[in-house]
């Protein structure tokens, strides 16, 4: 004998909660799209703007002279720069604050906690705004951006860190302490090989991300193409422009294939540790 069809029904309280949560969400989608103004209207106009601004774009513009040339690559070389520098001092100084914010590591429960809140109030700040702020302190060029994404990472890479740290397994540890080791060997040859792979792709993953970071602080006036970028837009050189994003486009996907293959190395050796 089959079941009744209202076995399977949610419990009143639970059918009010769900179509509550429905009618919040489809008010506030429907508010969204009032507020900002998606009126068909503006959107077909919007689309016909756009492509006469593409069309400027073709066919893509091809510099004449090789001090020119040099000018763009020399843009793209301090962008990589620039995120290599931010990416690896925010490491440095993300490593030795991880361990604080580990609870198999550090068991001081209010030191840990204040820790951690330390990486939520890092983190709460956009590259952005931190661009913006060192700028008004350093002037332009590329030392607020790396300064930015330095800052950024440090409560980044600090969550990440301290998470792979707890995440590791205890059989290590339990076998290094067996020996005769000590807390501090127990780190050493016990839990550091375990969370290095991980560290190091997390590592290569930011840096990619600060690549594509370090363009836009660029038209903020931190340096890198994307200083140039905003230029060329800003007076409508727009077929420059292009080929410029197409540049930018051709570094980020050599620096994700690269990074890729550091990657897929660094698991497999890991994987023969192991």
């Amino acid at each position: 004998m089959g079941a009744h069809p209202l076995v399977f029904r949610d419990p009143p309280l639970v059918r009010a909660r769900k179509i509550a949560l429905w009618v919040g969400f489809f008010g506030l989608f429907a508010w969204c799209l009032y507020d900002f103004n998606f009126s068909p209207e503006r959107i077909w106009v919007g689309l016909g703007r756009l492509g006469r601004v593409m069309s400027f774009m073709f066919p893509p513009y091809l510099w004449q002279t090789w001090a020119e040339w040099l000018e763009i690559l020399t843009a793209l070389g301090e962008t990589i720069a620039m995120a290599f520098m931010g990416t690896l001092l925010g490491a440095i100084v993300a490593f030795p604050l991880s361990f604080l914010g580990a609870k198999n590591i550090n068991r001081i429960f209010w030191l840990r906690q204040g820790t951690r809140r330390g990486y939520d109030v890092i983190r709460a700040f956009e590259t952005l705004i931190l661009a913006l702020i060192f700028i008004r302190a350093f002037g332009l060029g590329p030392l607020p951006g790396i300064l930015a994404i330095a800052v950024s990472e440090i409560g980044t890479f600090s969550k990440l860190f301290s998470e792979a740290l707890e995440n590791t397994s205890r059989k290590p540890v339990e076998g290094v302490v067996a020996s005769g080791g000590s807390r501090a060997q127990s780190i050493r040859y016990a839990i550091m090989p375990q969370v290095l792979p991980v560290h190091l792709s997390v590592l290569l993953y930011n840096f990619e991300s600060n690549v594509r970071s370090g363009t836009i602080l660029g038209i903020v006036g931190a340096g890198g193409i994307g200083f140039l970028l905003s230029d060329r837009i800003s007076t409508y050189h727009w077929d420059q422009a292009w080929t410029m994003i197409f540049m930018i486009i051709a570094m980020v996907y050599l620096i994700d294939y690269l990074s890729g293959l550091i990657r897929t190395k660094l698991i497999g050796t890991a994987d023969l540790a192991k």
